[in-house]
């Protein structure tokens, strides 16, 4: 997709990631920019900054659990400021607690906003793209999307919806000339994940490093969008290794309370093979002995 001279619309785009894929799109030379969240005074802050870029911006300070609201404010739009080509949904949350000490409300506020608000907006947006006949929509998801770790139980599922979701809408726009990708980073360092716990090892990228390989992978019309090489890594061994990947996950976690030493997992899948289970527990010994 070639972005400049389109008019994009970005939620979450008071903060974090969806603040750098922003300006990352008016640094592209889009031609306007929809910028969607709550804070209104984050969001002038992010329109200014982008103005001074020669960017059109419209901000609109909407709740996207509240359904009526975001439809009217979508139609106004749509129609003062002409068609959007590029959906970007970025616009989370994410609670981290271990699953028996998890509260109700933060699994909804994750559901609401992971995914109600995302379903909102592309269902909003798609029916225009189709009558419109193309678009671009991209889903901010997760490595989570991908492996769900500990302490993240919600976060993970609500992420992995968003993987599926985007599986199916892409099959199914397809034929519309509406191409659906899925945009999966890994821990990169916003204002949100500050709040949180990190994992062990993990090395967390920037906001900006995200929105500029979102802005490559749609230039090659990349389904999925992964980002940096320990994603790829976690991917690659979750499907050759995925007893590994848990164990050392579980190792990574920041759980309070943690097994001094962990037992070989007692049903291997048979194609594993010996020599991986020797390779993967020489690794499981280096790790366990660097956190002694």
């Amino acid at each position: 997709m070639d972005i400049q001279g389109k008019t994009a619309l970005v939620t979450g785009a008071s903060r974090g990631i969806g603040r750098a894929i922003a300006i990352e799109l008016a640094r592209q030379k889009v031609k306007r920019l929809l910028l969607v969240a709550r804070d209104r005074v984050r969001l002038g802050e992010v329109a200014t900054e982008i103005q001074m870029l020669g960017v059109e911006v419209i901000t609109l300070a909407l709740d996207l659990s509240e359904v009526v609201e975001v439809n009217i404010a979508i139609a106004q739009a749509w129609r003062d400021y002409g068609p959007i080509d590029l959906l970007v949904n970025c616009a989370g949350v994410a609670h981290q607690a271990p699953f028996l000490n998890s509260r109700l409300s933060n699994v909804q506020t994750e559901i609401n906003v992971n995914l109600i608000g995302m379903y909102t907006m592309t269902r909003l947006v798609a029916r225009r793209m189709v009558a419109q006949g193309e678009g671009t929509i991209v889903n901010v998801s997760s490595l989570m999307g991908k492996v769900a770790a500990p302490t993240m139980a919600t976060y993970s599922a609500t992420k992995f919806a968003i993987v599926g979701f985007t599986q199916a809408l892409r099959g199914e726009l397809a034929a519309r000339n509406i191409r659906v990708i899925a945009l999966l980073p890994s821990l990169t360092d916003t204002d949100m994940v500050r709040e949180l716990q990190w994992f062990r090892w993990v090395l967390p990228t920037s906001a900006e490093k995200v929105a500029q390989a979102l802005v490559v992978g749609l230039s090659r019309d990349s389904p999925e969008i992964l980002i940096g090489w320990q994603s790829h890594l976690a991917v690659w061994c979750n499907r050759i290794a995925p007893w590994l990947l848990e164990k050392v996950l579980l190792m990574a976690a920041p759980m309070s309370q943690r097994q001094p030493r962990y037992q070989r997992l007692r049903h291997a899948r048979a194609a594993e093979g010996q020599g991986g289970r020797l390779v993967g527990e020489k690794i499981l010994r280096f790790l366990h002995s660097s956190m002694e």
